[in-house]
């Protein structure tokens, strides 16, 4: 059964059935299962390969640590956890820096951990880039567990091994490319999600239809109230279908030499906006589906994108609470900001482009013509 079939038949499953069915991002010896159902924070029996007798440390936040903390610390004692350490870090894209990277290391450290303790990062994006980087750093390399808590992450950020930390002139400088063992993608989790935070992940879905699967746009568009209302079917459907998209890209090109860069539509604006406005003023999901309404302005100019299908992305952007009115952030402080994008190569910023909704690639764009789509969106 293909995996479109099997998303369209899902309502007549229990979600439970369907977390029986893991799907597989190929990387050869680095690959690794991502599950995805309810209540799999409770499973014992798969954390216990990776947790039985190893000393386990928990990197979480200020706001999912009383939700969901001592239930994952108990489930790993019960998976033969030989003990289990808790780093909570504040909440916020404003704390994923330096200072606050070095708060999992001191923990570590104190704790006596070795190259056999296995890290776990329960939360949203930022806790898993900086907890997979710490992974990645400590004794040059410990296992890590991605245990993701947003909608966002559950699609996106826990998927593919990017891992890192913010510099005050760039988003997501600083970092490695440090493969989980595994990925526990927890819907009950989204249960005490707020909308604004559900709104961010569906930033990255919309993303994901844009850039190579119309017809998983459409549906993303259909099942928007439902992803509010929390239906099971519906969060199962796009969770999967997502997390898919990310394995085959990946699979492909892990380490961003070439196809993987078109995961980044819309966020060489969507970084800029990030950084020019402040770390935590706009949350990611905000500044992608807004960095996604310019980038579409741009391909509609080149000739990439009808205006219909402008207006369709325009739409489901606007129809999941996004903002789309573009920052006055200011015409040279957009082109200096887009500048230390990471796709930039010989000075030339690497825009992704679409080729009509459900295909993308990468080309450098002149400054000139990108500085037209930023005026003409109202940035001076």
């Amino acid at each position: 059964m293909s995996l479109n079939t099997f998303i369209q038949s899902s309502d007549e499953l229990s979600v439970h059935s369907l977390s029986n069915q893991p799907l597989r991002l190929e990387l050869g010896q680095r690959s690794y299962n991502i599950h995805i159902g309810r209540n799999l924070l409770d499973q014992t029996e798969l954390l216990a390969p990776w947790v039985s007798g190893r000393l386990a440390v928990i990197v979480t936040n200020s706001t999912v640590a009383p939700l969901y903390a001592q239930r994952l610390h108990n489930t790993l004692l019960a998976a033969g956890g030989e003990a289990v350490v808790q780093v909570v870090l504040p909440d916020g894209e404003q704390y994923k820096d330096w200072q606050h990277l070095q708060l999992i290391f001191d923990a570590m450290l104190q704790a006596n951990c070795d190259r056999k303790t296995v890290v776990l990062a329960l939360g949203g994006g930022v806790v898993g880039d900086m907890a997979g980087f710490a992974a990645a750093s400590f004794m040059r390399g410990v296992d890590f567990i991605q245990i993701p808590t947003t909608l966002l992450s559950q699609v996106d950020s826990s998927v593919g091994g990017k891992t890192g930390i913010n510099h005050p002139l760039g988003k997501n400088m600083i970092g490695a490319f440090y493969q989980p063992r595994m990925v526990l993608a927890d819907l009950s989790t989204l249960d005490t999600l707020p909308n604004r935070e559900l709104s961010c992940g569906l930033a990255e879905i919309i993303k994901h239809g844009a850039i190579c699967d119309v017809a998983y746009l459409h549906q993303t568009i259909a099942d928007i109230s439902a992803i509010f209302a929390r239906n099971e079917y519906a969060l199962y459907r796009a969770v999967r279908r997502s997390c898919e998209i990310k394995a085959l890209v990946v699979g492909q090109d892990e380490k961003e030499s070439g196809i993987r860069a078109i995961l980044n539509f819309g966020h060489t604006f969507g970084h800029a906006i990030e950084v020019g406005m402040g770390y935590g003023a706009w949350l990611h999901g905000e500044a992608v589906g807004c960095g996604m309404l310019i980038a579409a302005e741009l391909c509609q100019r080149l000739g990439r994108l009808s205006k219909q299908e402008q207006a369709l992305l325009h739409q489901a952007v606007e129809a999941v609470g996004l903002p789309v009115q573009v920052p006055a952030l200011g015409l040279e402080r957009y082109l200096s900001l887009m500048a230390l994008d990471k796709k930039s190569t010989g000075g030339q910023i690497q825009y992704v482009l679409l080729n009509g909704l459900g295909a993308a690639d990468v080309a450098a764009v002149p400054n000139a013509v990108v500085a037209e789509v930023l005026q003409a969106m109202g940035v001076t």
